[in-house]
This record gives structure tokens, C-alpha cells and sequence, in this order.
């Protein structure tokens, strides 16, 4: 196999506006040689004028593969015709080095209005799947191409919508006026390329994710495309939840980078903030929420959040130093709590968390608990001791998720690290997403020596989540480095991307 390789190309002429559309579409599967890459399509049209087509990332396929995908649109117009007919080639560069899929020099080509092409040695493909249901959709719509010598008897789409503790069969339809029905488009089905379309409509309702493959059955055998052993996976939008210990107005050019904080939340577009160091004047100690840093980054989004904050103690000499947590959804229910002895608004000791209670589309109901807590000889034990109780007095059979997050001020692999898995109650998520195999060894078999994997790993800040809780974090990330959105604090942030179990 080559680096990179053509899965089917489109050329369709809809009519379905009011005026003619041409949309030219390229999945590809290259190698995944190294993160930093790019993949475009080299394209001319009958005019005989090349272009380039950045193709975007499109998801995993298989060990070491990912799909890209690559589409551009075209109306008509009085003083420019439409591309038509087009031939061409495709590059992939990466690590210095150059690949190409052009069909030995002679590039591909695919005529105007004539449908789907697959590429040599694909019989049975799935075509213009998605990765995201969207909200509210109930649909998903599902299209499959199948090489026309294979004389398909009969294609079924088996699907499951709880990860296959059930599963279910739907058949898919044959029609020669497919392409006809669907865009107004004068392509054959099958086409002149041997291509036919099945497709079918998979009735999902409310559910968070569908996984699915395909099966045909000719008349000598039944073929799968099952992407490549890991079958086809959609789902609903991932929640996405971002740390930041903000330093309490300590830094340089302070409000430039509570911008920059926003103008990253939106970017990622977080769904919950945890902020830990929230500053506001001390106004004798009843506050400024003009100056709270937690409302200025808020403010400054796109769209506000909903916002819930509360102070702990006196910082800097200065401010009201406290915690907030920031939610893209509705906050049905919060508190802030003392987790410290100490109530003394003068003392750093005294430490106050926010609760907020969040339902989230799709998944429910979650807590999250944002937190600044001591150093271990300063009453981490205590205080982590006072935050697990209270969340496990909220963790309602109503709620889904629980979720403890922000500066815990305890090294990994810490003796208060190992407070924290002692407890066997909450999981490290970043470690989980990015160490699967560190993560294994310390909080599923309690390896007696676990402390040394996390020699080199210098973190403070966490995001806890409670054991049996319905979700699984896929991805984490640090952000705010000098090379994520450059430093806005004396910490990192954290942003974790989860999805339900």
C-alpha cells in the first residue's frame, strides 16, 4: 500500500437549488506518520486550470491510518461556467517527505455529473459518513457504494446504539433513480464507473452514540466493509472541560491574556471552565465584580456562560481570591463550601470550592466541583477527605457524572497523589487519556512500585472523575504552554475531552 491512497471521489451537478451546483468531494486514507501533516487534492477542470484542495482531518481508520476528506462546491454563474469534468492527484506531506496517489503520473479523473468513482480493490465502501450526530437529529443517514461485478444480492447495515449489548438490522435500498431523488442529479445508478448506491435510513432517536458495519451478500459469499475492524462510529458532540489556575492578577499584561483565555475557550469551544485563582479587588473585603477575572473572561466570550464563583481568602494582599466554574449549559443548582478548618479570611489555609450542577444534552446530569486545595503539610488530607463526602452526598442516583477538578496542589505520584488513589473512588483523567498503560498499573492493579512511572510527570492540576461514572475521557491536553496559546499563568491549563461509556 502507498502512503496515501484514494477511497472514492465525487462529481455531482445538483438542480435541487436555483441554479445549478457542482460538488466535487475526496475521502483518503493515508498513514499516520506523524501529527504535524497535510493532505490536499491537486485538481483541474475542464478549463485545464489547476487548483489546490486543502483536504481536513476526518478520524481514525484502523491501526496507523486516518481518513481526510476534502470538498468543494461550485454554483453557476453568468461569467463562470462550472468545472465539469475533472481529473485529479493526491499529495500527502509530512516529516519533510512528499507522497502522492496520481495513478503513475497519468492522474485520476471523473467525468461531470456521473456520481461516485471508488478507488481500484474497494468493492463495498461506505461513502459520505459523518462523526457527529447533531443535536436533535433522531436520522442518520447511511450510503453505501458497491462494485456492480459483485452482483450484491442484498446490503445491511447492523448497528447498535448501547456498544453492542444489542444490536439491530436494517436492510438497505437499491434504486436506480438514487441520485435522481436525492439531488436532481442526471447520474446513472449504476453509474459508467461499475459503481451502484445502496443506502438506508437508521432511526437513532436519542442516543448518544451508533457504531455500525456493513455486510453483502452476493451469491458466492458475504463481503464486510467494517472500517477496517472497528466498525463506523458516530455519536453526539464530546464534552470538553477545560483547568486554568489563573494566578490572581499576578501576571504581566494581565488583561491581554484574560482575552487570550477567552479567545481559547472559544476556539476549543469548551463546554465547562474550572478557574481556580479567581482575583477581584478586596474592597474591605466586600469585593469588586467588575474586577472579577472569572466575569472579564466570561464577558469576553463570543457567547457568555453561565457563570458561578465564591472567595475564599484574601490573596495578594489585595484581592478576594476564589474559585468559579463556567458552563455552556445551564447551571441547575450550585454551592460553595468550605473544605478547609480554617474559615479565616485572612489565612491562605481557608479553602472554599464551587459545586455546579450541570445537565449536559445527552448525557445528563454532572457535578463538578471546582477546587484549590492546600499542600499535603497544610491539610490536603483533610480537605480532599471534606470534597469526596460532600460529592459523594451529591452524587444522586439522578446524577450521571461527578467530576473533581482544579489545583489540588499535590504532585503526581505524590504522597498526596497516593491519598488520592487509596481512596479508590476517582481516577486521574489526563493520565487516563494519554498513558493508558501507567493508568492500568496504578488505579485498576495497584502496582506496589507505581510511584516511579510518574517520576517525570510534574503536574498539580487534575481532573478527578469518579469511578462508574458514565463518561470516559478520550483526549487530553496541556494548552496555555509557550507553544498552546503562549503562558497566561505560573500554571498550565488542562483541557479533557470525554465521551459516554
Amino acid at each position: 500500500m502507498n502512503k496515501i491512497n484514494l477511497l472514492y471521489a465525487k462529481n455531482v451537478i445538483t438542480r435541487k437549488a436555483t441554479v445549478p451546483e457542482q460538488d466535487l468531494s475526496f475521502l483518503v486514507l493515508v498513514d499516520d506518520l506523524a501529527f504535524d501533516k497535510s493532505v490536499d487534492v491537486a485538481w483541474a477542470g475542464e478549463d485545464g486550470v489547476w487548483h489546490t484542495l486543502a483536504a481536513a482531518y476526518h478520524g481514525k481508520a484502523g491501526r496507523n491510518q486516518e481518513y481526510w476528506f476534502a470538498r468543494i462546491a461550485f454554483a453557476a454563474a453568468t461569467d463562470q461556467s462550472l468545472p465539469g469534468s475533472v481529473q485529479f492527484a493526491l499529495r500527502y506531506r509530512v516529516s519533510g517527505a512528499e507522497y502522492w496517489d496520481n495513478q503513475q503520473g497519468e492522474n485520476h479523473s471523473l467525468q461531470a455529473d456521473s456520481g461516485i468513482i471508488l478507488a481500484d480493490k474497494r468493492p463495498l465502501l461506505n461513502v459520505e459518513f459523518g462523526r457527529r450526530l447533531a443535536d436533535g437529529q433522531t436520522l442518520l443517514p447511511v450510503v453505501v457504494a458497491v462494485d456492480t461485478a459483485l452482483q450484491a444480492r442484498r446490503v445491511t447495515i447492523h448497528w447498535t446504539r448501547d456498544d453492542w449489548r444489542s444490536s439491530r438490522k436494517s436492510a438497505c435500498h437499491y434504486g436506480r433513480n438514487y441520485w435522481d431523488s436525492e439531488f436532481l442529479s442526471n447520474a446513472r445508478n449504476p453509474n459508467h464507473y461499475g459503481c451502484q448506491i445502496w443506502n438506508t435510513v437508521l432511526k437513532v432517536d436519542a442516543a448518544c452514540r451508533v457504531q455500525y458495519r456493513i455486510s453483502c451478500e452476493t451469491r458466492r459469499e458475504v463481503l464486510w466493509d467494517d472500517n477496517f475492524g472497528q466498525n463506523y462510529s458516530v455519536q453526539r458532540r464530546p464534552l470538553t472541560v477545560m483547568i486554568l489556575n489563573l494566578h490572581c492578577c499576578q501576571e504581566e499584561n494581565q488583561d491581554d491574556k484574560l482575552s487570550r483565555i477567552a479567545r481559547a475557550i472559544d476556539a476549543q469551544d469548551v463546554d465547562i471552565v474550572c478557574l481556580q485563582e479567581v482575583a477581584e479587588l478586596w474592597n474591605n473585603g466586600k469585593g469588586d465584580w467588575q474586577t472579577n477575572t472569572a466575569r472579564i473572561i466570561n464577558e469576553r466570550l463570543k457567547s457568555p456562560y453561565h457563570l458561578v464563583t465564591d472567595w475564599s481568602h484574601l490573596g495578594f494582599d489585595r484581592y478576594r481570591e476564589g474559585v468559579a466554574v463556567l458552563s455552556r449549559y445551564p447551571i441547575e443548582r450550585h454551592q460553595g463550601r468550605y473544605v478547609s478548618s480554617s474559615r479565616d479570611p485572612y489565612s491562605i489555609h481557608s479553602r472554599k470550592v464551587v459545586m455546579a450542577q450541570v445537565r449536559v444534552p445527552y448525557i445528563g446530569l454532572i457535578n463538578v466541583f471546582s477546587s484549590h486545595l492546600s499542600w499535603w503539610e497544610d491539610g490536603f488530607a483533610e480537605q480532599f477527605e471534606n470534597l469526596r463526602q460532600w460529592a459523594a452526598d451529591e452524587h444522586t442516583p439522578q446524577v450521571t457524572t461527578t467530576m473533581l477538578c482544579g489545583d489540588f496542589n499535590i504532585k503526581a505520584g505524590s504522597r498526596g497523589y497516593q491519598f488520592v488513589v487509596d481512596s479508590s473512588e476517582y481516577d486521574d483523567q489526563y493520565l487516563s487519556a494519554n498513558s493508558p498503560q501507567v493508568f492500568r498499573r496504578i488505579f485498576t492493579a495497584k502496582d506496589a512500585h507505581w510511584e516511579r512511572y510518574l517520576d517525570e510527570d510534574h503536574r498539580i492540576d487534575y481532573v478527578f472523575l469518579r469511578k462508574g461514572s458514565g463518561l470516559a475521557a478520550t483526549a487530553g491536553r496541556a494548552v496555555f504552554t509557550e507553544q498552546d496559546y503562549g503562558r497566561v499563568s505560573d500554571h498550565f491549563g488542562y483541557l479533557m475531552t470525554f465521551e459516554p461509556t
